[in-house]
């Protein structure tokens, strides 16, 4: 949609090169020759953007300021100040106006200063939008996301959560495994009681089974007092067994023995103690080849995984990346920190091998080297850049060939999908003119579904 602005002058002259330029760069222009008349259109229509002259008979332009602002407070204002009044341009900043343009004015100057004012608004349009869905997601604590692939995770979680059952969480590093276990546990019956956490890779296996179920004094050498495992800790609460696809082969049937009969046995003890205990693990090994290839038991397996859970890599939900980039700013206290269009969609289109995590670090190293309260393009690392360049990730090719028709086809109709079948949107994303992308679908005969 055409962006609209008011325009208000009491000069007709430059009332009419105001509305004629702003109407050549596309936008949708209203004027008024007064401020009482500028207020009743702004009333009516709810521009954009008001670009008011500061001199005027009657309402003048600091009076139209204050108006605006009152019943429009994100509704950004440009004044328009004769020569050497930099007085009054201050006085017009400190009231709340974006910026101002002094008379006489260039016509290159009052585009960029229009520009650069509609971006701040696209901007902050989406920063309010993306705290809204982010508080949408409140009950899940810091899981992120509103992509088809992770409402199918939040409802997953909804049902399982308050259930006794096993729950096996899979998926690449970084994918954030252990909120999802978090979130289970917060939203159970036994959110009150602990949440322990042990990853099973990172422990020496001398040492990991005396982590798990404890041991007594004098089991072996180096043991000279009780030691209570994770398992106790947890009682009445949720155990979290990260990495379990790493477990030793020797350590899984006791493992599972205490799944089985809800009891454990200290390495040295002689009597079991009975515990109350949820166990959620995660792994992020292809667990059928390590069952395959005899490093995982097969019934331990089952026993872990009642309810089967995915978690997508990042790659395979794009959509919740402006998301998390907004969240990531929030929780390192940089909530007014925006990402400029063309360095949002180069981390939106980059693999992300190291999934969420990557991404958290990437945002946390940008907040801290930016140069400015929006984050452009060139301030990304080299391999965002590299990546963007080879376009690998928007088109692949076969060998055998490709119709450079056929491909331009399928990039007009997809850009078309994408934004709605909006061809002004669709125009704008493929960044090419209107009436180029109306030649395109005429030529290929492409029609919207449902409209042919």
């Amino acid at each position: 949609m055409k962006a609209k602005i008011l325009v208000i002058d009491d000069d007709s002259s430059l009332r009419r090169v105001l509305e004629y330029n702003l109407q050549e760069e596309g936008y949708e222009v209203q004027a008024a020759s007064s401020g009482e008349e500028g207020l009743y259109l702004f009333g009516q229509s709810r521009p954009s953007l008001v670009i008011t002259d500061m001199k005027m008979s009657g309402m003048d332009g600091l009076m139209v300021l204050k108006s605006v602002k009152e019943r429009s407070p994100e509704t950004l204002v440009i004044i328009i100040t004769a020569f050497g009044t930099v007085d009054v341009a201050v006085e017009a900043m400190k009231a709340g106006a974006y910026d101002y343009i002094t008379k006489p004015f260039n016509r290159d100057a009052l585009k960029l200063t229009v520009r650069k004012a509609l971006q701040f608004t696209g901007l902050a349009e989406e920063n309010k939008r993306l705290k809204g869905e982010l508080s949408d997601r409140a009950d899940f604590r810091t899981i992120v996301g509103s992509s088809r692939e992770m409402e199918k995770v939040f409802e997953v979680v909804r049902k399982v959560a308050d259930t006794e059952a096993a729950v096996l969480i899979t998926g690449e590093s970084g994918t954030g495994k252990e909120l999802v276990a978090r979130s289970i546990h917060a939203n159970s019956s036994r959110r009150e009681a602990p949440f322990v956490a042990i990853n099973c890779a990172a422990i020496p296996r001398d040492l990991l089974e005396s982590e798990l179920f404890g041991h007594t004094k004098g089991a072996f050498t180096g043991a000279v007092r009780d030691k209570t495992g994770k398992f106790q800790v947890a009682d009445g609460g949720t155990l979290f067994l990260d990495e379990v696809g790493e477990l030793p082969l020797e350590l899984q049937p006791k493992l599972l023995r205490a799944l089985q009969e809800k009891e454990v046995e200290p390495v040295g003890g002689t009597k079991p103690q009975k515990l109350d205990v949820r166990v959620v693990s995660a792994t992020n090994l292809n667990v059928d080849k390590a069952i395959a290839d005899g490093t995982f038991r097969e019934d331990l397996y089952y026993r872990l995984s009642v309810i089967p859970l995915h978690l997508p890599p990042l790659r395979e939900r794009r959509k919740d990346i402006p998301l998390l980039i907004r969240y990531f700013c929030s929780k390192h206290g940089s909530d007014k920190i925006t990402f400029d269009k063309d360095a949002l969609e180069t981390l939106i289109m980059y693999p992300w091998p190291g999934n969420v995590r990557e991404l958290e670090n990437t945002v946390e190293r940008l907040l801290i080297m930016r140069n400015s309260d929006v984050i452009s393009l060139d301030e990304l690392p080299d391999k965002f850049l590299e990546n963007s360049a080879s376009g690998s990730a928007i088109v692949t090719l076969p060998d055998e060939g490709y119709s450079l028709e056929q491909l331009e086809r399928e990039v007009v109709v997809a850009a078309l999908a994408r934004n709605s079948w909006n061809q002004t949107a669709a125009a704008r994303f493929l960044r090419i003119p209107r009436h180029t992308l109306i030649y395109r679908i005429e030529k290929y005969g492409i029609a919207m579904p449902g409209n042919k």
